[in-house]
């Protein structure tokens, strides 16, 4: 079974504590640093968990908010020093390792794409397809099947025990976007089918002829953890993600991505289009055909 007890999701674990704690004392982050000796930035960087901290900091940290709960203190020590451990996304030196670090300990993901299939539901020749489709100078091809075995490694997530709850809403260009040919469309949409029927799974597409809605120009994951740290939204960009972790704004896309619920196709009839796509694809001649993702 992969890796659970991620040291990203460890780490906000430890950062939420942090903050309560010092929230109840009505103590700033620039208080607790002058306390400290130390800049704001480490204190607030440890409570949202992109910083780790020593156990001397724990230390400090108890005894400065007058933390005397023995169980209370272990605990906090022992988050610090899983949040140093090293995942195993970490040797790939990945741009994207801290998401992938929070996906690996969630508990449910719910993810809005409009253009492309979601990582977790790839294809290896589709995944394949979309680093072929990046500008040549970004992935040589060995860093491109690094790349895909990441892809594989996380996929496990969906098949673990237990396994994450995933929520996928996409849009129905996404099934009509030829990626390198009819052949691996149709095997990237029987994919889907196949996912779309596991229990852990649930799978929306919004058709469209529904029109505009509020995330067209928008693609998001929102990663949620239960009760062990509060939930972040992830926002994919060019330039890279963006992570948005103020509650007001997480409740923010958690109502457009209910709305956009609403507004998809039930997962029967999700399936039945993914289906009636499918068969389109395996009918059409299948010459060789040039990516076109970007």
């Amino acid at each position: 079974m992969p890796e659970v007890r991620s040291p990203t999701v460890r780490r906000r674990e430890l950062g939420a504590l942090l903050r309560a704690l010092r929230q109840e004392l009505g103590l700033t982050v620039e208080q607790v640093a002058a306390e400290l000796l130390c800049s704001p930035s480490k204190v607030s960087r440890m409570e949202t968990g992109h910083r780790g901290a020593t156990a001397r900091d724990i230390r400090d940290l108890c005894d400065l908010y007058g933390v005397t709960d023995k169980a209370l203190r272990d605990r906090m020590t022992t988050l610090a020093a899983e949040g140093k451990q090293p995942g195993w996304w970490q040797s790939y030196e990945l741009d994207f390792a801290t998401y992938v670090g929070l996906e690996q300990a969630a508990v449910t993901l719910c993810y809005y794409q409009s253009t492309i299939v979601p990582g977790l539901l790839q294809t290896m020749d589709y995944a394949r397809a979309m680093h072929k489709g990046s500008l040549p100078a970004e992935f040589t091809p060995e860093r491109a099947d690094e790349l895909i075995e990441v892809r594989l490694r996380r996929q496990q997530v969906l098949t673990r025990d237990p396994p994450l709850q995933l929520h996928a809403v996409c849009d129905e260009a996404v099934l009509r976007r030829v990626v390198e040919g009819p052949s691996v469309m149709a095997a990237q949409l029987r994919r889907l089918g196949e996912a779309a029927r596991m229990r852990n799974v649930t799978l929306q597409v919004i058709p469209n002829d529904m029109g505009a809605h509020p995330a067209m120009d928008n693609v998001f994951n929102i990663i949620e953890f239960g009760d062990v740290a509060p939930s972040v939204v992830y926002v994919e960009g060019l330039m890279g993600g963006l992570f948005i972790e103020r509650p007001q704004d997480v409740t923010r896309y958690q109502q457009v991505f209910n709305y956009l619920r609403d507004i998809a196709l039930d997962p029967q009839e999700t399936s039945e289009l993914l289906a009636e796509i499918g068969a389109q694809y395996n009918s059409a001649p299948h010459f060789p055909a040039q990516s076109s993702a970007t």
